[in-house]
């Protein structure tokens, strides 16, 4: 693999840029792997990868219904950040970022990454009690925090309304720093770049549509490209975990898929240097280095495979956008996608070893799987190339919410549309 430099960038250029080589190669797939990761989005290509990198373990395949980066890693609004409360998740979403610190070194590849901060805007005594009660737990697990007074969120934000008359008043806000947004596609297209490098076969256009069994065990998988053997199979496929673990015969999961979708406006000049969430309904908005405004809000409200959404959540995003900021009245939306949630029963992620042998599942990402990427390869490759769990995803387990040990970070019980 060749070593991007600016060197390297400045030789291109001065050939015409005619000399760059594809950043990984098109696989086909062989007979047998040690290890099938089935999907090809940020959590797959993150899991061969640190399976490659870590644990040596190269005759790795991924197989990707569609093309590296074409579902829910390329459909989101790009927010990392490690801002939670129970300690199983701050230890796991602070994993996360400090990868996140040093990933485009480790990949040598441009993520993108901007620490621009994560601000949460706080309308009510009780709202910022709250955000004391959880910036204090993220503190005593070593995880930056800072309440912001009404004139500091002022400050940072100059477009948002903070009168005393606005519909919903500003008192306050919780902020962390070290929070932000990276490229989405530049994250895929780094972790295909670097596990490719390490011997990993990428196989795009490769649909399950079964698994090999040998008795109780999982021992390959059926592609729409042929059968593919190997001793462990690995499925990271977000949204679509139940339909495909239904293929291995698993009818029942503690998961339901729900439409999410994200919006970008027209680009305009620096308005919001920081990702601002809006407390009083459920908006995120965020400016990217093109101008655009992205934001997102709420779940479609019905389970659906589909990667579109519906109007009423347009409406609502954007009446929460312009309560915020009223002075975007006269932006143009500019496009606009759905992803795929694969929504747990109790808002938090499963990443174990799978009810028989040879099986291992990645799901239950809600709203965040996108930040979690690196944390959730690196703790998923742990699980498969050592057969147990890696400490920080040890309570992710698909039998907790059988043995009553959910993990319910936002207290709103076994309902997965309210996480």
């Amino acid at each position: 693999m060749a070593r991007y430099s600016v060197f390297s960038l400045l030789a291109q250029g001065l050939a015409g840029h005619r000399g760059w080589k594809p950043a990984w190669r098109k696989a086909a797939p062989r007979d047998r792997y040690d290890v099938v990761i089935v999907g090809g989005g940020g959590h797959g290509l993150a899991t061969a990868y640190y399976l490659a990198k870590e644990h040596g373990v190269t005759n790795v395949a991924v197989v990707e219904k569609g093309w590296v980066g074409g579902g829910n890693v390329g459909r989101n609004t790009t927010i990392v950040r490690s801002n939670y409360m129970l300690p199983d998740n701050t230890r796991f979403y602070e994993l996360g970022m400090k990868l996140w610190e040093g990933l485009s070194h480790d990949l040598n590849f441009n993520v993108m990454f901007s620490q621009r901060g994560v601000l949460n805007l706080a309308h009510t005594p009780s709202q910022m009690d709250a955000f004391a009660r959880r910036g204090n737990a993220m503190r005593l697990n070593g995880v930056d925090a800072e309440l912001l007074t009404r004139d500091q969120v002022a400050a940072m934000a100059p477009g948002l309304d903070v009168s005393p008359t606005a519909r919903f008043p500003i008192i306050g806000g919780l902020i962390q720093r070290r929070g932000g947004t990276a490229r989405h596609d530049a994250v895929a297209w780094g972790y295909a770049r670097g596990a490719d490098a390490r011997g990993v076969d990428i196989i795009e256009n490769c649909e399950v549509t079964g698994f090999v069994r040998e008795g109780s065990a999982i021992t390959g998988v059926e592609t729409s490209r042929g059968t593919i053997r190997a001793a462990k199979v690995g499925v990271a496929v977000a949204g679509n975990s139940s339909p495909v673990l239904r293929l291995a015969g698993f009818d029942r999961l503690p998961l339901e898929s729900h439409l999410l979708q994200a919006f970008v406006s027209e680009p305009l000049k620096p308005l919001i240097h920081t990702v601002i969430t809006f407390g009083a309904g459920h908006l995120y908005i965020s400016q990217s280095d093109k101008g655009g405004l992205v934001f997102g809000g709420d779940l479609d409200g019905y389970n659906s495979y589909a990667q579109r959404g519906n109007l009423p959540l347009v409406e609502d995003v954007a009446a929460e956008a312009l309560t915020m900021f009223p002075n975007l009245g006269r932006l143009r939306l500019l496009r606009h996608w759905a992803g795929i949630m694969d929504m747990s029963m109790d808002g938090s992620p499963i990443i174990c070893k799978g009810p028989v042998d040879g099986l291992y599942i990645n799901s239950g990402w809600c709203y965040g799987g996108f930040k979690a990427t690196p944390a959730s390869g690196w703790c998923f490759a742990h699980t498969i190339a050592k057969d147990e769990p890696h400490e920080l995803n040890a309570a992710f387990t698909l039998d907790r919410f059988q043995r009553g040990y959910a993990i319910d970070e936002k207290g709103a019980g076994p309902v997965p549309g309210h996480h």
